[in-house]
């Protein structure tokens, strides 16, 4: 059937009718289970994971550690899915990867690590938390919608891919941007308005509601006042960063820096952060390189002149910034010393790196 055909009365009764059918296919109650009794019932292969749509156990241990840390501090936790089968236990929809680490913690196989908030239990295994924390964390309840047994396994299977499949996971940018509220936040928010900012460095609509510019001026911050000491994980780098300077952060010496820097790149550098002429946004190496390496030079030569920028279309230059020269220690450094060298190249206080 065509969706550009006539909505009339006898396709609206059909449509009525469809909905009935389908939502009598599914049926459900929200019951509350204390993880104890939970993880029991997993052990005894009463709540299962089936095999014929669920993956693998596949969490990795920041994960884990992530999800046993947010029950600690008594946060929410999203619903799981169960339902009901014909032979009285539960089939596990959507929390197979929460229960399965649920159980492993409560088994002493997974040791806490790098808990961002409760570091005091870093190293700790379950039977290491004190008593009244374990009772605590024994009883506190999952809120689970559980499906009736009359529930076909095409609706089982639906409900886990629409789970699984639907709504886009936040970038890591929209949840720094919720997670770390605060006076540094709204500093890098107003960089973002910067004109100059704007005309050399562009970005989409789409990228612009996700944050992408947000995510570009705190990399320039970044990794200029600490690239010597980034290794390899660079949400957690710029993270720790973000964390750092929440609250406490000279804002006049950082807004001079990056007003500095943009006036320079509108200078002397054709396409601003761009590509190419007409590009319409702005590689995330690219931008690094160039903002991080230009107010190294800056740093070194505030009234800095260069010589020639005919190395911007030099093969080294583009291996320095192509994508997959992101996330190296090595590379980083190299990529802005580059940018950084070329512009000094013949300069007076070029000595002076």
């Amino acid at each position: 059937m065509s969706d550009n055909k006539v909505i009339d009365d006898a396709r609206k009764l059909a449509a009525e009718q469809q909905i009935k059918e389908l939502r009598k296919e599914v049926d459900y109650d929200t019951r509350d289970y204390a993880i104890d009794f939970l993880v029991q019932q997993y052990r005894e292969n009463e709540f299962y994971i089936p095999d014929e749509y669920q993956r693998q156990y596949i969490w990795e241990d920041s994960d884990k550690n992530r999800f046993i840390e947010s029950i600690l501090l008594g946060l929410p936790i999203p619903f799981m899915f169960f339902s009901d089968t014909d032979d009285g236990r539960c089939e596990i929809i959507d929390g197979a990867q929460r229960t399965q680490a649920l159980e492993e913690f409560m088994q002493n196989d997974l040791v806490l690590s790098n808990l961002k908030k409760l570091t005091e239990l870093n190293g700790f295994t379950y039977n290491d938390l004190p008593e009244y924390f374990k009772r605590k964390f024994n009883k506190t309840t999952m809120r689970i919608i559980v499906l009736s047994d009359e529930t076909t396994m095409d609706i089982r299977k639906e409900i886990f891919n629409r789970i699984n499949t639907t709504g886009r996971p936040a970038k890591p940018s929209e949840i720094r941007r919720g997670s770390y509220a605060g006076p540094f936040m709204e500093f890098l928010k107003e960089c973002t308005k910067n004109p100059i900012f704007i005309k050399v460095c562009p970005v989409s609509e789409i990228s612009k509601k996700r944050y992408e510019d947000l995510e570009l001026v705190l990399r320039f911050f970044a990794f200029l006042n600490n690239y010597k000491n980034f290794t390899h994980r660079v949400d957690e780098f710029l993270d720790q960063y973000v964390e750092d300077n929440q609250n406490k952060f000279d804002a006049e010496t950082f807004r001079s820096e990056f007003v500095r820097m943009v006036t320079f790149v509108d200078k002397y550098f054709p396409n601003g952060f761009r590509k190419t002429k007409n590009a319409k946004s702005t590689p995330r190496v690219r931008f690094e390189a160039i903002s991080v390496g230009v107010a190294l030079a800056l740093r070194i030569n505030p009234n800095l002149e260069p010589k020639s920028m005919d190395w911007l279309e030099s093969d080294e230059f583009k291996i320095h910034t192509t994508t997959h020269a992101s996330n190296s220690p090595a590379r980083v450094a190299g990529r802005v010393e580059y940018v950084r060298d070329m512009l000094l190249a013949g300069d007076n206080h070029a000595s002076d790196i």
